[in-house]
């Protein structure tokens, strides 16, 4: 195995660790929405932009810390660029969840194993755009 394998393995390891973290965040976040009545759908979407925004800001500082932007403007345009190529991964994330509440009954009585398998789904998409999209290159001044 060559050296940029193994490094792309532990890049690979901190971005799933980010995004293990922000799992949990992504499910408070859910369950907070639905005690206070957003409901399943809108509940979702709101704790995946709070997941989306954690999870930008973990793999800028500890798994792409030697790509990441500098100074405000570009700082905001890396935030917008993440959440828009992440969409992909999202759409997906979502529709995993969407599908499992709506067909399965054991899913719908709670709702994090949905956050689960659409986490999943997404996570090699928003690896793959994070890494080639948002984060290439070093350091930018």
């Amino acid at each position: 195995m060559n050296i940029v394998r193994r490094l792309a393995q532990f890049e690979f390891a901190r971005f799933a660790v980010i995004g293990t973290l922000a799992f949990f965040v992504d499910t408070f976040v859910l369950y907070g929405a639905l005690a206070v009545g957003l409901g399943f759908y809108a509940g979702r979407a709101v704790s995946y932009l709070v997941a989306v925004t954690f999870t930008w800001y973990g793999n800028r500082r500890i798994t792409f810390a030697d790509s990441r932007a500098y100074g405000a403007a570009a700082v905001a345009a890396e935030w917008l660029k993440f959440v828009v190529t992440n969409l992909l991964g999202g759409a997906a994330n979502y529709a995993m969840y969407a599908l499992l509440v709506a067909n399965v009954g054991i899913v719908r009585a709670w709702p994090v194993l949905g956050v689960a398998a659409g986490s999943l789904v997404g996570m090699t998409l928003n690896f793959t755009l994070s890494k080639f999209v948002v984060f290439r290159g070093g350091k930018r001044a």
